[in-house]
């Protein structure tokens, strides 16, 4: 044996430390997991909320581009009175070309007041008019960005960064869902196309895989390969299944702790029972025809929205926690031409909407679903081009976004923006709040809905202060 000195004695030490550190590490990282806890289980299993909820379900009416809300929701006289006049410095500065800033420019669309509340509703919307009574309107919501795709993820997740989870999945991680059947999330994208950001608007980052949103599709069968390829007799498919259900477990016990082999396992066992679950779900033929004359399936310009808010409607019905449905890509984004670009918006999507709040209500659903509808920032009072074919700029300082059913107060218009619709200026909500007072209506604290990851406490409202925005709550 080899003499030591006292330095070669204590450099050995060190070595030894640093060996147990680095195999303490490497032994967390690869079977403990330690971003998702060592003990949790993670499944869809129904969980028990904070709190007694007033809603069980979401349906969030994602409107991609930017609706504007100084031509929707929020009626600004004094941009008649100013039409023509420059804006302000702070207001030319705003908008995201410089050259093409124009003038204040009021809107084509004739407000008046709604419904018993008096609410005033856009001409734009002649069907959403109709429900305003059951809706409750936010018109100083504000954002953080001015670009789609930053915005974009800070409405869907809390930040405007990209690799962190939607809101659907952290409810879906919060409460699971009532039908096993059925995924507890899903997607209903426009046929046309993906959103800006893609499937990046619906995933779960750094929660477990098992509660990211599932696209189903509105033409043709709504998930690819779902029915099997030849019949076989229903003992043989029990037997072949309860197979594979051991051996998974077997490889699943070998390997402790793997999320991503969790969901992998878990997703092939939910699209077993999908088989038959979601082609009824989807299947609005199975609707009447008056029903789906309501929503506007038998008009080209209706029925692609309108069959997927109908679909919404029957899979909240089935007990899915959150659908989330997304419109054809940057539908709302008037960059031109603002009254042929929004009557095109609002002619697809507004029959539809007021058809689902509707049959909801009559279905006795509505109590119990909460409906969403927004985008990702509103536009700016001023004019971006000149005459006929100009349009707005994006306008993240001051949008409307609206909810109804799922415990809201309908009849409800809160907050404002200042006189001409540039920036929310009283009762301002931010998106952290917004989002802390949709999960508030489903039973949960923002501030307790956390994941432990690499020693912090994750939320959907991150760190930042978030308030329940209870003046819209009955």
């Amino acid at each position: 044996m080899t003499n030591k000195n006292r330095r070669d004695f204590f450099s050995t030490m060190v070595d030894g430390v640093h060996g147990a550190a680095l195999a303490s590490i490497l032994g967390t990282e690869f079977f403990q997991a330690p971003a998702y806890g060592n003990s949790k289980v993670f499944d869809l299993a129904v969980k028990p909320p904070h709190f007694k909820a007033k809603a069980k379900s979401v349906i969030h009416l994602f409107m991609n581009g930017g609706p504007s809300q100084v031509d929707l929701f929020d009626p600004k006289p004094k941009l008649k009175q100013l039409a023509g006049t420059a804006p302000s410095r702070e207001l030319s500065f705003a908008i995201s070309n410089g050259k093409d800033a124009g003038t204040l420019m009021p809107s084509p669309f004739e407000f008046k007041p709604r419904g018993k509340s008096g609410i005033e509703i856009s001409s734009a919307l002649p069907h959403l008019a109709e429900c305003v009574d059951d809706i409750a309107l936010i018109r100083s919501m504000y954002g953080e960005h001015a670009n789609h795709e930053p915005a974009l993820f800070l409405m869907h997740s809390g930040r405007t960064i990209a690799s962190r989870p939607s809101i659907g999945s952290w409810v879906s991680y919060g409460l699971g869902t009532e039908n096993q059947n059925l995924p507890a999330y899903v997607v209903l994208d426009d046929p046309k196309g993906l959103p800006i950001n893609g499937i990046s608007n619906w995933q779960s980052a750094w929660l477990p895989p098992i509660y990211q949103g599932t696209r189903f599709r509105t033409e043709g069968p709504p998930v690819l390969n779902l029915e099997p390829r030849q019949e076989i007799p229903m003992p043989l498919v029990e037997a072949e299944r309860e197979l594979l259900r051991k051996m998974d477990e077997a490889h699943r016990k070998d390997r402790p702790y793997q999320p991503e082999l969790d969901a992998r396992i878990s997703s092939y066992e939910l699209a077993a029972r999908m088989q038959m679950a979601a082609s009824d779900a989807l299947d609005v033929n199975k609707e009447s025809e008056a029903t789906r004359e309501a929503y506007g399936l038998n008009d080209p310009a209706t029925a692609s929205y309108g069959k997927r808010c109908l679909m919404a409607r029957r899979l909240v019905e089935r007990g899915v926690r959150f659908v989330q449905l997304y419109i054809e890509s940057q539908i709302f984004d008037s960059h031109g031409d603002l009254q042929s670009s929004l009557n095109y918006a609002c002619g697809k999507t507004d029959k539809p909407v007021a058809a689902l709040l509707k049959d909801l209500k009559q279905r006795g659903l509505l109590d119990s679903t909460l409906i969403v509808w927004g985008g990702e920032f509103g536009r700016l009072p001023i004019s971006q081009g000149n005459g006929k074919a100009a349009g707005r700029d994006h306008g993240p300082n001051g949008f409307s976004v609206w909810m109804a059913g799922g415990g809201v107060k309908g009849g409800t218009a809160f907050g404002a923006t200042d006189d001409i619709g540039f920036k929310a200026a009283d009762d301002r909500v931010s998106v952290h709040d917004f989002h802390a007072t949709i999960l508030h209506l489903l039973g949960l604290k923002a501030r307790d809905l956390v994941l432990e990851r690499q020693g912090l406490k994750e939320r959907l409202t991150d760190q930042f202060p978030a308030r329940v925005v209870q003046e819209v709550i009955a």
